[in-house]
C-alpha cells in the first residue's frame, strides 16, 4: 500500500467522530452566537458526512454501496469547501475561534484522505 497506511476501518471510524465535532464544532469552539454560515457550514458537512459514511462500502458503512474512492473523492471536496468557506462567506476577518476550526479541520481531513488505504481490508476468519 506504499504511503497509505491508514486502514479504511481506523477512517471511518474518523468519519464518524469528525462528522460530530463539526456539528458541535459552534459551541466546541464558541461561535455558535455567530449565526450565519459560519455555524450552518459545519453542521451540514457533518450530517452530510455521516450520511456518505452509512453508505460507503466499508467496515462502519450500513448501506454499502458507495466505494472508497469515491468516498474519499467526497471527503476532499467537503474539506476544500470547508478551508474556503471562511473567505466565501465572510467570516474570515472575525475572531480566529471562527474561522481557524473550519480551516485546520479542512486541512486534516485532507492529510487523512493522503494517507488512507482505497480498499478495505480482508478479514481473517478463524477456524
Amino acid at each position: 500500500m506504499g504511503y497509505r497506511f491508514i486502514p479504511t476501518k481506523v477512517h471511518g471510524a474518523l468519519d464518524y467522530i469528525v462528522a460530530i465535532a463539526l456539528i458541535l464544532a459552534p459551541w466546541i469552539f464558541n461561535f455558535a452566537n455567530v449565526g450565519g454560515p459560519a455555524v450552518v457550514i459545519p453542521i451540514v458537512l457533518g450530517i452530510g458526512l455521516i450520511l456518505y459514511s452509512l453508505f460507503t462500502r466499508y467496515e462502519w458503512g450500513l448501506i454499502k454501496v458507495v466505494g472508497m474512492p469515491v468516498h474519499l473523492v467526497f471527503d476532499v471536496l467537503a474539506s476544500v469547501f470547508l478551508i474556503a468557506s471562511p473567505f466565501l462567506f465572510g467570516f474570515a476577518d472575525m475572531a480566529a475561534n471562527v474561522w481557524l476550526p473550519h480551516v485546520a479541520v479542512g486541512i486534516a481531513v485532507i492529510i487523512v484522505v493522503i494517507f488512507t488505504q482505497t480498499q478495505p481490508g480482508t478479514t481473517v476468519e478463524a477456524n
